[in-house]
């Protein structure tokens, strides 16, 4: 395999990783949130705020991972 196959392969990985994981943080967070809110609604207003606060923050990550996806197929 010659380097640019490698360079190929690891920019699928960092765009895999950089997906997969805040996808599934960004689920268990939201599910959270539905409970509190289910549990606790006149906290509903607090609650979504902070939750739309920590989802921006875990798609960063994502934006991250595209960002070095995109310098590792650069070298290419």
């Amino acid at each position: 395999m010659n380097n640019s196959g490698l360079i190929a392969i690891a920019a699928a990985i960092a765009i895999a990783v950089s997906t997969i994981f805040p996808a599934i943080a960004q689920g268990l967070t939201a599910k959270s949130a539905m409970e509190s809110i289910a549990r606790q609604p006149d906290a509903a207003k607090d609650i979504r705020s902070a939750l739309i606060i920590s989802l921006a923050l875990m798609e960063a990550l994502t934006i991250y991972g595209l960002l070095i996806a995109f310098m590792i197929v650069s070298k290419i």
